[in-house]
């Protein structure tokens, strides 16, 4: 085992009160997540106890008002609390950031009679959201989905599948996209739906490679009806809410990935000066020492990344560029990362006894999530060069 304890991350915060919110973050990680993240993801967990724990410290409404049961925290200082839960154990960092994004459709677009009769409890009255928008043959081209909302009168009859739902399945609430009126971008509204409603359910969790412990299902709608009350936004207005939405949430993606890859660093720092080879601690050797540098090198700018655009955001600046940089960059570096501290380890970084392999099986789906790192590419692209030619 490592005779080198990992050191905390030197963060630059803005306030006593983001430095003592680090701190209990710290607290709780050390004490409630870590201590059970490999037994519980390798028994398929879901740690709802800890999330129960993380709203009644407030820890679910950080960037959002606090007229509404949120800590008006800036994104900064919330990114940072994902990187260092993450870290802990990337099933409650990541269930976070999902949260969070369920959260923000009503948040930043709902309307003043919405926010005070919804928010409270999501944000702080121990519910859990999930964010709706993919579905079996709608993935990147999200605009193309086919879930449907019927208007009825005052209500809305909600019909379709999503599917790689974060949370499927334990969600108290749903966000949901359902497309209510013409094809393309333009006819998509946003809903919030109650997971209790008539009409809702959730398919099988998906078998992973990674992350057992979080559920990832297809939820289904089976004529569920809602009032338009809990119509989000203007009809119409679904998908323009759904990408400002995602802009946000690659950020926490960000976040997340950086945690998980200062994880699998402090792992292979330790292992490597404890393990001792030809006399001597493994971390005399040179190229072991280039390997720890550049991992030590690419996590930091990732943190720079994700949190220049996070200040950008903050400061209400344009930042979609930014985050899908961050998004892009943060979690191909976890991917790297996880995967040199592999090597680090040897046959052991190979073992379930270790956390390594954990780590990089995690790593993989930061890749993915929140939309893959080729559309961050062409998010990127689009701002440098302008939209595609057809």
């Amino acid at each position: 085992m490592p005779d080198r304890a990992p050191q905390p991350v030197d963060r630059q915060l803005p306030t006593d009160e983001a430095r003592d919110l680090i701190s209990l973050v710290r607290d709780i990680a050390q004490h409630e997540i870590a201590p059970k993240a490999a037994e519980e993801e390798g028994a398929g967990h879901f740690p709802r106890e800890v999330f129960t724990l993380l709203s009644r410290t407030g820890m679910l409404g950080l960037p959002y008002a606090s007229e509404h049961g949120g800590a008006d925290q800036p994104y900064e200082v919330y990114l940072q609390v994902l990187e260092e839960l993450a870290a802990a154990r990337l099933t409650v960092g990541l269930g976070v950031s999902v949260h969070t994004l369920s959260s923000y459709a009503l948040a930043t677009y709902g309307t003043k009679e919405q926010r005070v009769e919804h928010l409270p409890a999501m944000l702080g009255g121990g519910l859990l959201g999930a964010y709706c928008l993919s579905e079996p043959s709608s993935g990147s081209d999200a605009a193309s989905l086919r879930t449907r909302a019927v208007r009825e009168g005052d209500d809305w009859v909600i019909t379709g599948t999503k599917a790689w739902i974060t949370h499927g399945g334990v969600a108290d609430f749903y966000t949901v996209m359902a497309r209510t009126g013409e094809e393309g971008p333009r006819g998509i509204t946003a809903f919030l739906v109650p997971a209790d409603a008539e009409g809702v359910s959730a398919a099988a969790p998906e078998k992973k490679m990674g992350m057992q412990g979080s559920p990832t299902a297809q939820v289904h709608f089976d004529g569920v009806r809602v009032p338009d009350s809990r119509r989000i936004g203007d009809e119409g207005q679904g998908f323009a809410i759904a990408l400002s939405a995602l802009d946000s949430g690659r950020l926490g993606i960000a976040a997340c990935a950086i945690g998980v890859a200062q994880a699998a660093l402090d792992e292979a720092v330790g292992y490597a000066t404890g393990r001792q080879q030809f006399g001597r601690p493994i971390a005399d050797f040179q190229g072991l020492r280039f390997m720890l540098a550049d991992m030590a090198t690419q996590i930091e700018a990732g943190r720079a990344l994700y949190l220049a655009a996070a200040r950008l955001r903050d400061a209400g600046r344009p930042f979609a560029k930014q985050a899908a940089m961050a998004k892009l960059h943060c979690t191909d570096t976890a991917m790297k990362v996880t995967v040199d501290a592999v090597q680090v380890l040897g046959g052991y970084g190979y073992t379930a006894d270790f956390p390594a392999e954990r780590y990089m099986r995690e790593a993989k789906v930061l890749q993915i999530v929140e939309g893959t790192n080729q559309i961050q590419r062409m998010v990127i692209a689009r701002h440098l060069a302008g939209p595609e030619t057809r």
